[in-house]
């Protein structure tokens, strides 16, 4: 019999690559980006639940910024289950204590398995396969489980898992040894890396046992651990900001991989709503009213229905409209988004467009 999973979703992200649509009280995670009735957040619990057996097993890790939010968005949801970070430090620190609150009431033993609350999936059959591989892998052997999306081209924005010696077949699934992570590269080696058939996308999606990953943490991020497992989450702010990746992944030797397919995009900035939603058919994406004239390879979006937006010869252009802000960057910039708020957050006049 397969063990439960305990599933944990990572919700406490900004994600302020989609402003002006994401702000700081109504962040990316809170929105429906793909058409669909249903948030990113409320589509990961709903993936979700039928895994983990029951909104019981469910947790949430979220700012106290958004802890509201998600309990308009989940209110099936516990509330012992809603963990509220005073301060965010990144995902190191929400996998430390989560992981502590989950040994305490089920055990060492119990499996948690973390998802970003961003991340689009096509195909929920072969995605629950796949987590169930991921969890008899991780109940039977020591051992940090990250699932690894096969590329279907050079991505220079994704991290990227090596594969080494072969473990051996979970639920049919194969499962590799990790043998490095590497960050975000360039297209030369991005290429190189395809042509090699050893390299997998890092999706930031880990299953684990408790009690291996605490472990591993006091070996590898005892600054991390050990004040949370001493004193609690009030020790928050005094955490250092490090991602789960850097803290741990990428120096434990009980990383393993398991390459993937069930269609994937962790919806990082406004060119994944193209990747969604573009077809052959259409020239544009548009999600608004919109009247073009020699207008192609275009992102359009308004909030406001009764909103028109009007374009003439435009190409390879976002433009965004939402409350009071109208947003236009050409596609290979939207990662400088970041820079503009910035920019906004340092003049009052512009602060309550954050």
């Amino acid at each position: 019999m397969t063990s439960p999973l305990f599933p944990v979703i990572l919700a406490g992200g900004k994600g302020e690559r989609f402003w002006p649509l994401s702000r700081s009280g109504r962040p990316k995670q809170f929105l429906s980006l793909d058409g669909s009735s249903r948030s990113l957040l409320q589509a990961t619990a709903d993936r979700l639940l039928e895994i983990a057996g029951g909104w019981d097993c469910v947790f949430v890790v979220t700012s106290s910024q958004l802890a509201e939010g998600v309990r308009q968005q989940l209110p099936e949801l516990p509330s012992q289950n809603l963990l509220i970070e005073s301060e965010g430090r990144d995902t190191a620190a929400a996998v430390a204590w989560t992981s502590l609150e989950i040994k305490q009431r089920y055990g060492e033993d119990a499996v948690i398995g973390f998802f970003p609350a961003d991340h689009w999936i096509a195909d929920q059959n072969v995605f629950a396969q796949t987590l169930g591989a991921a969890t008899e892998l991780a109940a039977s052997t020591e051992a940090i489980v990250t699932l690894g999306i096969k590329p279907t081209f050079p991505s220079t924005g994704y991290g990227y898992i090596e594969q080494g010696e072969k473990l051996g077949d979970f639920s049919e699934l194969p499962a590799y040894h990790v043998n490095r992570f590497t960050e975000k590269p360039n297209r030369e080696t991005a290429e190189a890396f395809l042509s090699t058939g050893r390299f997998s996308w890092n999706s930031g999606m880990f299953i684990f046992r408790a009690g291996v990953v605490l472990k591993e943490l006091y070996t590898h991020a005892p600054e991390i651990i050990e004040p949370l497992a001493q004193k609690g989450p009030g020790v928050y702010p005094e955490l250092p900001k490090k991602s789960v990746d850097y803290a741990l992944m990428e120096k434990t030797t009980l990383a393993y991989v398991l390459p993937v397919s069930f269609g994937w995009d962790d919806l990082g900035d406004w060119n994944a709503i193209e990747r969604l939603l573009k077809t052959e058919e259409t020239p544009n994406v548009e999600l608004a009213t919109h009247v073009g004239l020699d207008t192609q390879g275009t992102i359009i979006y308004a909030s406001d229905p009764e909103d028109v937006v009007v374009t003439i010869g435009l190409e390879d252009v976002v433009i965004v409209r939402d409350r009071h802000v109208t947003l236009v960057v050409k596609k290979d910039r939207t990662q400088e988004i970041k820079q503009i708020l910035k920019i906004l957050k340092s003049d009052p006049q512009f602060t309550h467009l954050l």
